[in-house]
């Protein structure tokens, strides 16, 4: 706030509407109708905008344009209405865009309009009927501040190093974390090949104690729900890799009343369908619980077999069981014969607890990155929004 009263300098900040009246500073407008079939027929190399925030709103390129030279775009409809996007060069836009061109450059710069606005836009979207929108006639009515041009260029200045320093310092940690990853898959597979190995394979009901899916009671029956204190996983759960809890719990009698059982812990589970990637996910269990009817769970005797050697080693085979399911995409499923009949290899119990312990510090240091590296970005996030609201907090007072 210091430094804005010092680039100020008791300046008076005049407010004016967006483009509202005669008093307005820019000129809105929306884009056209274009469809899916329009895009693909006149494929070409200027760009169109609509809706979407993704790929900058860009959402094809066709060979003529409507727009050329510097104008703002807003987001009118959707999840994404209010989002705001600086645009230069030639370039169209949908009907679900808008687009705004300022009168007099000479008395608002259109980048510090758009950092005003990527504030200011969301304030003003409507959400009723459940359709967000901000259409021009609540966009032209948003008071924009005007001090004077130089004072506008220097605040976008530092905005702009601003916006640059927090991409750069996205991009390095992004690209961090996809090494990072890349690193431990290397260490794991090297760990875990051992084709032309001397090492034993075994199908899977060989090694294991048990091999059993789970059930779900009545969701109608409230008896078998309330107040349950039997964790219960769902397929979904096991993206989480290794299990200490449930979002879920059933009752005795839930459990009495349908084709869930115990699995004791260290156990591991196998997703035998699911929505999404979910088929063919690997997790271990560090309670003892119940599953649903879409999970495989398998038991291991600890003195013949380390478990969690059996989960490192089928987290490699995710794809392999996607391919060996039945169907395709989506809708394929494994069952419990093909869990049975899959091959592992079986080295040592010494060389398990090896394995086991190197890829589970690994796993820690993984876990670490992959936690703290999109907290790390979105702090970066927060960062440069407060001091970007911060540099744009103009005297309240003097709105006309």
């Amino acid at each position: 706030m210091r430094y804005l009263e010092k680039l100020l300098q008791g300046v008076k900040v005049e407010w004016k509407p967006l483009a509202y009246l005669e008093s307005g500073v820019a000129e809105l407008s929306r884009g056209r109708v274009m469809s899916k079939e329009y895009l693909e027929d006149n494929v070409g190399k200027f760009p169109v905008y609509s809706s979407q925030t993704a790929n900058n709103g860009e959402i094809g390129k066709i060979r003529t344009f409507d727009q050329d030279g510097e104008a703002i775009t807003w987001t009118t409809d959707g999840a994404n209405a209010g989002t705001v996007f600086h645009r230069i060069g030639k370039f169209s836009i949908t009907n679900v865009c808008g687009l705004i061109k300022i009168k007099n450059i000479e008395e608002l710069n259109y980048k510090f309009l758009f950092y005003w606005l990527s504030i200011e836009s969301k304030k003003h979207v409507y959400s009723g009927m459940g359709n967000p929108k901000l259409m021009s006639n609540q966009m032209a009515k948003i008071l924009i501040p005007i001090p004077p041009l130089e004072i506008q260029q220097k605040i976008v200045n530092i905005l702009d190093t601003f916006t640059e320093l927090t991409a750069e310092l996205t991009a390095e940690l992004t690209a961090e974390l996809t090494a990072r990853k890349k690193q431990y898959n290397f260490y794991r597979d090297r760990l875990l090949s051992f084709e032309g190995g001397k090492v034993e394979w075994k199908p899977l009901r060989e090694v294991a104690v048990k091999i059993s899916s789970g059930g779900t009671p009545n969701t109608n029956i409230a008896e078998y729900w309330e107040n349950g204190t039997i964790p219960w996983m769902s397929s979904g759960e096991v993206n989480l890799g290794t299990i200490y809890n449930t979002e879920k719990f059933i009752s005795e009698n839930g459990l009495k009343n349908s084709s869930a059982k115990y699995v004791p812990k260290n156990s591991i589970v196998i997703a035998l369908a699911g929505q999404g990637k979910t088929r063919g996910k690997v997790a271990r269990t560090r309670i003892d619980l119940t599953t649903n009817q879409s999970l495989a769970s398998l038991t291991f005797d600890k003195n013949t077999i380390n478990p969690d050697y059996v989960f490192h080693f089928m987290k490699t085979q995710y794809e392999k069981l996607r391919q060996i399911s039945s169907g395709s995409g989506t809708r394929g499923g494994l069952n419990l014969q093909m869990i049975s009949n899959y091959k592992i290899p079986i080295p040592s119990l010494e060389e398990q607890a090896r394995i086991v312990a190197i890829l589970d510090k690994f796993d820690t240091l993984t876990a670490s990155i992959t936690e703290g590296l999109p907290k790390e970005i979105e702090l970066r996030k927060k960062q440069y929004e407060y001091y970007r609201d911060m540099l744009l907090t103009f005297p309240k007072d003097e709105q006309k």
